[in-house]
């Protein structure tokens, strides 16, 4: 079924690094930090330090180990725990990741509602659920369709949406901020505050323990390691200018925000285009507010793009091993994963529609929100706890990356740190913020137990029906290390040789 497929395009360190931003940095979470003025800060270095690092060092070490074995996450789950566990990982990060479209393409569309020059009627556009499902479902089938043409142009878009519509305007906050602070501007963050937050408050807990969200999304791009030159060297080196660049993004970003828009006022839907319009009144430059909203709305799509290509083609890969039915494999003359992206569009869909149900926008936006981080901190559990079982039984596994030089204890204290700070935000994660109309709080316990339930539960059912004949004919998908079986361990150093001499004679060409 493959085998007319050109080979995917190779992906560079500066194009990874872009595609890392783009798919971890949101410039719609800002606002929801602000709130805390000064002391936003320790959230967001904490969060570093507990998850974004554990996450990008451990996802670093597994991509470069299994870098010619397919899979992404079902491959590092499930070299440690089995099938199953390796299914629900990738599932669950396939999942959440359809469920979080509406939310950030909600941000797409306040972004486009602010191109017009009446900022009044602006707002209230930008709240109009009838404009938001019909802007939200446009350019999620936009990028839909671009997906549909392959991982080249993806990498292309994503690139140049990253720089346009993220790391630009994500600088331009910073720059307005500063000249706003230099010349007179009054600010509206106490930047004389407390550093250390006030742990008393329980609600300010809650909501900031949505920040780990933020930070998501690091290792997703490792679903594409086959497809970096010199992944070993190139991935890690992605991985880490990404995390760099994404902390000094959210850091600065906020305190910009909120110098210029008080915290009692700030919406966490439509406040990252109002502290743009503030500050481009300040400077009397109102003409550059549109401009920003469609930079803005193009970043959303390149972030979109890089999401829709990356779980999709980890549930395809996985799926064309025998995990899902044939329906499911079925590809068009790119070889792109057709039939998976339309029934994720088709999701993306049902959850737009949902808008007509919730009180306001910015509760479906944040009920939506606090469902993705759920699904997504246990793929995280699943991966933490994956990466410290592998040293043990995959001891003597090739690591071109390794966390500690010698012995495992730098794996155990990175792996634990990242587990337990993921317990810690999937427990915090159930309550109700109380800064946020979200009406009845038996809707929103309902909504995320049982979507937990629900999302969890699914993978196992579909594998209780998995049939032989759902192996995809020509199917290349290497077999687990685990498999003892002639067959398996004669594909896996069938696989391993290729990769070799692919890697060889691309430093001989190189």
């Amino acid at each position: 079924m493959t085998s007319n497929i050109k080979p995917a395009a190779k992906l560079g360190v500066f194009t990874l690094v872009i595609m890392n931003v783009v798919a971890v940095v949101s410039l719609r979470g800002l606002p929801a930090e602000a709130e805390y003025g000064i002391s936003s800060a320790f959230y967001y270095l904490f969060a570093a330090l507990v998850f974004l690092i554990p996450v990008s060092l451990v996802a670093a070490e597994l991509a470069a180990m299994f870098p010619y074995q397919q899979g992404g996450m079902f491959r590092w789950v499930g070299e440690a725990f089995g099938r199953k566990a390796g299914f629900l990982g990738i599932w669950l990060q396939w999942i959440e990741s359809t469920i979080w479209f509406p939310t950030v393409l909600t941000f797409g569309a306040v972004s486009l509602a602010f191109i017009g020059m009446d900022h009044v009627a602006d707002s209230h556009l930008a709240a109009n659920k009838i404009y938001t499902i019909v802007v939200v479902l446009g350019v999620y089938w936009l990028a839909t369709l671009i997906s549909m043409k392959g991982l080249g142009w993806v990498g292309k878009i994503s690139k140049i949406g990253g720089i346009v519509g993220t790391i630009i305007p994500a600088a331009l906050l910073v720059v307005f901020g500063v000249i706003y602070l230099c010349t007179g501007g009054h600010s509206q963050m106490n930047l004389h505050g407390s550093f250390i937050p006030d742990f008393s408050n329980f609600d300010n807990i809650v909501l900031a323990a949505s920040i780990f969200l933020f930070y998501a999304g690091m290792e997703m791009n490792g679903i594409h390691v086959r497809d970096v030159k010199n992944p070993t060297v190139n991935y890690p080196k992605a991985v880490f200018l990404g995390a760099l660049i994404t902390v000094a993004i959210f850091v600065l970003g906020t305190f910009a925000l909120g110098v210029i828009i008080p915290a009692k006022d700030i919406n966490l839907v439509q406040s990252l285009l109002v502290g743009f319009d503030n500050f481009c009144a300040y400077f009397h430059a109102g003409w550059l507010t549109p401009v920003i909203a469609i930079a803005l709305a193009f970043g959303v799509l390149a972030g979109v793009l890089t999401w829709v290509s990356g779980p999709s083609k980890g549930v395809f890969a996985v799926g064309q091993a025998g995990y899902l039915p044939p329906f499911f494999q079925k590809t068009n003359k790119s070889g792109v994963q057709r039939n998976i992206l339309l029934i994720q569009g088709a999701a993306v869909t049902v959850l737009a529609l949902l808008f007509v149900v919730m009180p306001s926008v910015e509760s479906f936006y944040q009920i939506l929100s606090q469902l993705t981080v759920l699904l997504y901190l246990i793929v995280y559990l699943l991966m933490f706890a994956a990466a410290i079982y592998l040293r043990y039984s995959m001891k003597n596994a090739k690591r071109p990356f390794r966390i500690g030089s010698k012995g495992n204890w730098l794996m155990w204290v990175v792996g634990s740190v990242g587990f337990i700070g993921s317990l810690l935000a999937f427990i915090l994660s159930f309550f109700p913020p109380s800064q946020i109309s979200m009406g009845s709080n038996t809707v929103w316990f309902t909504v995320l137990i049982a979507g937990v339930v629900i999302f969890v539960v699914a993978p196992f059912i579909i594998l209780h029906f998995r049939k032989p004949s759902w192996v995809a004919q020509g199917s290349d998908f290497v077999p687990f290390h685990w498999e003892k079986d002639p067959e398996a361990q004669a594909k896996i150093k069938a696989a391993e040789a290729a990769y070799e001499a692919e890697q060889k004679a691309g430093e001989e060409n190189g």
